[in-house]
């Protein structure tokens, strides 16, 4: 299987998923459909499905023009999504735990609310990759637009106990300034230091960060590490408020906040 990634506008990734052996394959979160087809046209491509993590534009605001385009197309989103009819030509509504086999491949549903109430994940093994949408960037994480911090760390706790191995795939080029606010959390974590200049030589060289593995956002991710206990001393220093004994639910949010302001 292969995983092509799509530059969408500013900074979005849309991204290609080609099953061995074919000619076809499913697109994740179309922003837009301009790339898209240049990218089908350019590795010789048809595209077979559509894939959506969530229902915000910047997502889904290329579907209906390939669907258009290319014919009726099976659009994939979770179902409480479908039933307020949030998500553009969406003809399919999935529920967590579900697993649908997409041009011979098994995909394993993860719904993580958090980011949106109707957030879901696309976890695909083999290989072992994981498509998070705006839920789990890489050294980051979503704002809380529809979630509360409590679903948040529930849902990266799910996307956490995958296989180490894991390749995460996000949908934003946020690395380098998320790893910038995570050396601000836990300054004396060499690990986000060399991250940091290893995505920094990437997107010099035009490249893009993604994707990362999950064992790599448990050592530099502060919103994975909100147990740890440097995190947590951050926490407390930027909301003096907060107890000492608060838990993970409550460190993250005073993270999220601050990198809100960030």
């Amino acid at each position: 299987m292969r995983v092509l990634a799509v530059p969408c506008l500013s900074d979005n990734y849309a991204y290609l998923v080609v099953p061995d052996g074919q000619d076809t394959a499913l697109v994740v979160d179309p922003s837009e459909a301009g790339p898209v087809l240049a990218a089908l046209q350019r590795h010789g491509l048809r595209l077979g499905a559509i894939l959506c993590t969530h229902h915000h534009w910047d997502h889904v605001g290329g579907n209906e023009a390939l669907c258009a385009h290319l014919g009726p197309l099976p659009v994939f989103g979770h179902r409480s999504d479908l039933d307020r009819g949030r998500i553009p030509a969406q003809t399919h509504g999935l529920v967590d735990g579900e697993r649908c086999a997409v041009l011979g491949l098994i995909v394993q549903i993860l719904h993580i609310p958090g980011h949106t109430l109707g957030a879901v994940a696309y976890y695909i093994e083999p290989p072992g990759v994981v498509f998070t949408g705006d839920t789990l960037f890489l050294a980051g994480c979503g704002r809380l637009f529809e979630g509360t911090p409590a679903m948040m760390h529930t849902s990266l706790s799910r996307l956490a106990a995958l296989p180490g191995e894991t390749r995460v795939y996000c949908g934003h080029e946020y690395t380098l300034r998320n790893l910038e606010f995570a050396a601000v959390v836990e300054p004396d974590n060499h690990e986000i230091r060399w991250r940091r200049s290893r995505v920094q030589q990437l997107r010099d060289a035009g490249q893009p960060s993604v994707p990362g593995t999950m064992a790599e956002e448990l050592r530099t991710n502060p919103f994975l590490r909100v147990e740890q206990p440097q995190v947590r001393r951050a926490a407390c220093q930027r909301e003096p408020a907060l107890p000492l004994d608060a838990g993970p639910a409550e460190v993250l949010g005073v993270i999220r906040r601050w990198k809100d302001a960030y």
